[in-house]
């Protein structure tokens, strides 16, 4: 749980990176309230674990790591990596690609050999970064969000894991067909 000063930086960051228009999913800043019900609420969920980034000591940004229910063993391999960002003011400094590397190596000591995120068009640092990561982009949606009126196209993404032991990612899943 986070600590009353660490929920109102996250929530400053959240209505910062809201602004600016990476919010994931919503598109007008919210209130405070609002926001400390959401991110309390993301924290009881058992299937999400919850990242955050510090800089300087300051919750500036945060990512969760969504593993599929328990009665979804067919997919119980794969993982989503949802709600990444860094608010503006804190960029410049690799803590996105820090945070997304901390989802990552998580996940794959869960046994998770598949990470999969979306991403609307329109997050073009999200996506260069993403790409640059490694994330193969599989398929858009053109109508993906609607934001400021206009309709946005969606990007989906999944990146392959290695566990630290055991068989590798392409021994454990064979041949993956794009």
């Amino acid at each position: 749980m986070l600590d009353p000063h660490d929920l109102a930086d996250l929530c400053e960051a959240t209505n910062a990176a809201i602004v600016e228009g990476g919010g994931f999913g919503w598109v007008e800043a919210q209130s405070r309230s609002a926001l400390e019900r959401h991110f309390r609420g993301v924290m009881l969920v058992p299937e999400r674990e919850f990242f955050i980034a510090r800089l300087d000591g300051q919750v500036v940004g945060s990512a969760q790591l969504v593993r599929p229910p328990r009665n979804n063993e067919a997919q119980g391999f794969a993982a989503q990596l949802t709600h990444a960002f860094i608010a503006p003011y804190a960029r410049g400094f690799g803590l996105a690609r820090l945070l997304v590397r901390r989802v990552e190596e998580r996940a794959a000591a869960m046994g998770i050999r598949v990470l999969n995120l979306d991403v609307r068009a329109t997050q073009e640092s999200a996506i260069t970064l993403f790409e640059r990561l490694g994330y193969v982009r599989w398929g858009s949606h053109p109508a993906y969000a609607r934001v400021g009126g206009e309709t946005v196209a969606g990007f989906f993404y999944y990146r392959l894991l290695e566990p630290q032991h055991g068989r590798s990612t392409a021994d454990a899943l064979g041949r993956i067909k794009t």
